[in-house]
């Protein structure tokens, strides 16, 4: 058995829920309210409660405009809440990070799971690590700048067979790959909507979906209104995207997002 279905057993038999955990003070979502340690751990509780699979932890937030973390504040975000954590949940905890550093200190704190927004393309010692800890790692999309002239399923697909090679020559076996298409990174606004509507292309790789969508700007921009208000719509690119083969899905609300692949899972069986 892998790795990754040891840590998540149900993985390909129904869609599972991560919940999002910002140990960050500018967060695009909820702005530092979980950046204190008691307040992030009751929030973690909260998550595992409401049926979380597993819980994404990071200390540097990657939205648009963001302000680059150095990887010993990161460390000194997370650690603490990673180590007390692990400690009183059996939960699977994933580290939300593109550094080698942040991430040994994770794995040595308690965490399971790398969860890279570059793919391992930015730190060569991360694939490393990774492998080093026999963690399975979430490969994300991504491009330092836009580019709408691309077809953005087409520049996926080469990414991931990059990123994919890179984490097999480190020594990660391929059953512990997990691919993001990386909606709100590095793309037009066009180029989020058709990463979602064809998101089974990436079926191709043979590898579990991730998808995160949660309170981002594909929503937003549709229905005009700011993060905190966008769960309705955030639901609907979910369940789309559980319908189109996501197996994981990260989000900051997990009681309606169990509640609705739930209902969504069972409509999949019904399928003939």
């Amino acid at each position: 058995m892998s790795r990754l279905a040891d840590l998540l057993p149900d993985l390909g038999r129904r869609t599972l829920v991560m919940g999002i955990l910002n140990a960050t003070p500018d967060s695009f979502s909820d702005g530092g309210r979980w950046a204190a340690l008691d307040a992030g751990l009751a929030h973690a509780r909260d998550m595992i409660g409401q049926g979380a699979d597993l819980i994404d932890v990071g200390g540097e937030s990657t939205r648009p405009g963001h302000t680059p973390v150095a990887a010993e504040d990161e460390i000194a975000r997370v650690r603490p809440l990673i180590e007390r954590l692990a400690a009183e949940t059996k939960t699977p905890i994933s580290i939300d990070t593109f550094k080698a550093k942040t991430a040994e200190a994770a794995f040595a704190a308690g965490a399971t799971i790398l969860n890279d927004v570059w793919g391992l393309t930015r730190d060569p010692d991360l694939a490393r690590v990774a492998a080093e800890h026999r963690a399975p790692v979430i490969l994300m999309h991504n491009r330092d700048e836009a580019d709408g002239a691309l077809d953005v399923i087409a520049d996926q697909l080469a990414f991931f067979r990059r990123s994919i090679d890179l984490a097999l020559a480190a020594g990660i076996a391929e059953d512990d790959v997990v691919l993001d298409p990386g909606v709100g990174f590095g793309k037009t606004p066009e180029q989020d909507l058709a990463a979602l509507a064809r998101l089974d292309e990436l079926k191709i790789l043979g590898r579990p979906i991730l998808l995160g969508t949660s309170r981002k700007r594909i929503v937003g921009r549709i229905l005009d209104l700011p993060p905190a208000e966008r769960l309705n719509g955030t639901l609907a690119t979910n369940v789309v995207g559980a319908w189109l083969g996501a197996d994981i899905l990260r989000v900051h609300d997990v009681r309606a997002h169990v509640e609705a692949t739930r209902v969504t899972d069972a409509l999949l069986r019904s399928r003939p």
